[in-house]
């Protein structure tokens, strides 16, 4: 039995996707927009957009000439013959065991997948090198790092990723995987994937995505898909499908000015009420969820009553949905803006109303063991609360700097209601591993067994971290190395908590009463973050801080004494700088004043007896006689200074 549904499991999209037919016409192209609002648990409300463009563009030469397909996505897939095409942008994580199964899968970061046809003969080598150019181009065309995808850290997955267009039984079709991790989602991203709409962010549902308020919540991934469908596996007759989504998970409480209630309408989530619809939309339409936790909320404005509700069954599980029509809502011509309330009941009434979320029947969890930088253990584990067995296909990959050990490889199970793990183990039914190069490629490891119902399985792997070169580190070497997220299918019989769209269905409403036998449900766990071991990046840093110190303080006397010219000048002045001569100098110039005044009144009386004054010069010229001083004196302070 595990062979039959792991079979179907990587057949049954193919096969899905083989019986969709093309409602255009020759040459006819047309634009779609939707947005659905679904009430999540713990006061988060989660909006979809999704713009759907779909070309019959015929030949292939066609592809050069657009009109609401960008030039770029056209030009794309005839340079570098792309079939199938997924790119995802995403910052956060979705909570399963809260919110359910999103409409559209992501992992944190970016992640990237195509498939390319082998029409031309391609080799490996060659793929890988088409493989390099389309992501440096859409790296250009969204902003994002997808520059960094190589060979590095790309894959060619075996079972798990199975094409969603229509290959042909006698072509091979080459698919590469990669994902970055560490990939921040910004508004640099989010303009350039607003440009690629026909009315831009100018009308429509794209006019709400305000980079204040999109950036702003709790989890937030930008999507873009295109497949190439081509009838009767004709190159001369198909289809280009080009789909963007936009996934936003928005917590009421950051929101809330007061803890009585938890209201929202789409201002308040978006910033603005919508402007209308885009003129080039052949059809804009908004869906609201009206039961499970949608059941607490009034909506104001109802529904128009000619799409009052919507009721889809799917596999047992029947989901309700109320209906606004933009082209309806706009008819009359005025400016205005639209707007819708979510009311929810009083207070005291509150805890009455509130569901408990139906838990998923599969859910996934990822985590690192050990200790230490040297060597450690990655666990996955899968838990199924359904009450029959599950196929389960998982796949891992491991970057060259993370040394996995296969022989280690084991996965052990426990009962849901058992806290730890035994030594029952369950076996492999599929098993495809390739060995990872240092610095060349990662490893990669897909792994299938069949998981009995209400049973955990916990996959375990021992690996080592290796040394990098000192180049080879980020620039913040001490926040950790990335592993990235491990992807998990599988294939539900029931449809619980599951809302993602049909593979032949490219509108939100086919996925309404799509009832299948079986339901293929892809999952990503969180992403790892290994400490490797970091050399101490501060020390050289202070020997570069410390030797241009030195040089800084040695420079300017070395630059002073090589370009200053030194000139020795006479003093004008004989003032001794010693204190004591300065005292003993200012003494002898009171006495020499004192002698000078005294002279200069002696001579006021010459006049009247020039004969005494004549004898008084000559008595007073006789050194020996005196006891004062003139201004011949000055030699004494010379002296005294020579002696000293």
């Amino acid at each position: 039995p595990w062979s039959i549904a792991l079979l179907l499991l990587a057949i049954i999209p193919v096969a899905v996707a083989g019986s969709a037919k093309s409602p255009l016409g020759r040459d006819d192209e047309r634009f779609y927009e939707e947005l659905v609002v679904r009430p999540l648990s713990g006061d988060h409300v989660n909006t979809y957009f999704q713009f759907t463009t779909r070309w019959h563009f015929g030949q292939k030469d066609n592809l050069y000439h657009t009109q609401l397909t960008p030039r770029v996505i056209a030009e794309l897939l005839q340079q570098f013959d792309v079939k199938e095409l997924h790119i995802g942008l995403t910052q956060g994580l979705w909570r399963y065991e809260s919110w359910g199964y999103p409409i559209v899968e992501a992992t944190s970061g970016a992640e990237m997948w195509a498939w390319f046809s082998g029409d031309q003969n391609l080799t490996d080598s060659e793929v890988n090198s088409q493989w390099s150019q389309l992501a440096n181009v859409f790296s250009g065309v969204l902003c994002a790092s997808l520059n960094f995808v190589d060979k590095t850290n790309s894959i060619s997955p075996r079972h798990l990723l199975r094409p969603q267009f229509m290959p042909a039984a006698n072509r091979k079709n080459f698919v590469r995987y990669s994902a970055l991790p560490r990939e921040i989602v910004c508004t640099e991203n989010l303009t350039p994937w607003k440009k690629l709409l026909p009315c831009g962010s100018a009308s429509g549902f794209a006019s709400l995505l305000n980079s204040g308020h999109v950036h702003n919540t709790k989890y937030h991934s930008l999507g873009l898909k295109v497949r190439t469908l081509c009838e009767d596996h004709s190159e001369n007759n198909c289809i280009v499908e080009l789909t963007q989504t936009a996934n936003l998970v928005y917590d009421l409480r950051l929101f809330e000015l007061s803890s009585s209630n938890s209201d929202f309408s789409l201002r308040r989530l978006f910033g603005m009420g919508l402007n209308g619809y885009c003129e080039l939309a052949e059809s804009s339409k908004m869906y609201v969820q009206r039961n499970e936790q949608g059941e607490r909320y009034q909506l104001v404005p109802p529904p128009s009553p000619e799409n009052d509700e919507v009721r889809s069954t799917r596999g047992g599980h029947t989901a309700i949905y109320g209906v606004y029509d933009m082209h309806e809502q706009f008819k009359d011509h005025g400016e205005r803006l639209f707007n819708v309330a979510w009311l929810s009941p009083k207070s005291e009434n509150r805890r009455r109303n509130v569901v408990k979320p139906t838990p998923p029947p599969l859910t996934v969890h990822r985590y690192l063991l050990g200790h230490g930088q040297e060597r450690g253990r990655i666990a996955t584990e899968i838990t199924n609360s359904h009450y029959d067995a599950l196929p389960i296909l998982v796949q891992e990959v491991i970057p060259w700097y993370v040394h996995g050990y296969l022989h280690t490889l084991s996965v052990r199970r426990k009962p849901q209601r058992v806290n730890e793990y035994g030594r029952q183990r369950i076996p492999f039914k599929l098993l495809h591993y390739k060995p990872g190069k240092q610095r060349e490629v990662p490893s990669h490891l897909e792994i299938g067994f069949l998981l009995p119902g209400q049973t955990s399985a916990l996959i375990t792997i021992d690996v080592d971290y290796l040394l990098l070169k000192w180049l080879e580190y980020p620039p913040d070497a001490n926040h950790g190395h990335y592993i990235g997220s491990a992807l998990v299918s599988s294939q539900l019989p029931m449809g619980r908590n599951y809302t993602a769209l049909p593979v032949e269905g490219y509108l939100f409403q086919d996925s309404f009463n799509a009832t299948r036998p079986s339901y293929v449900l892809s999952l990503h766990t969180e992403a790892l973050i290994v400490s490797l071991p970091t050399p101490d990046f501060s020390m050289p840093y202070n020997v570069i801080c410390l030797a241009c110190t030195v040089v800084a303080l040695a420079f300017g006397p070395i630059h002073s004494v090589a370009t200053k010219m030194i000139i020795v000048g006479k003093p004008t002045t004989t003032t001794p700088k010693n204190f004591i001569k300065k005292m003993l100098n200012k003494v002898f110039r009171r006495g020499q004043a004192a002698t000078e005044e005294a002279g200069a009144a002696d001579g006021g009386g010459a006049g009247e007896g020039s004969g005494e004054g004549a004898a008084g010069d000559a008595l007073l010229r006789e050194p020996g006689l005196t006891g004062g001083r003139n201004s011949d004196d000055q030699p004494l302070l010379e002296d005294l200074e020579e002696n000293d």
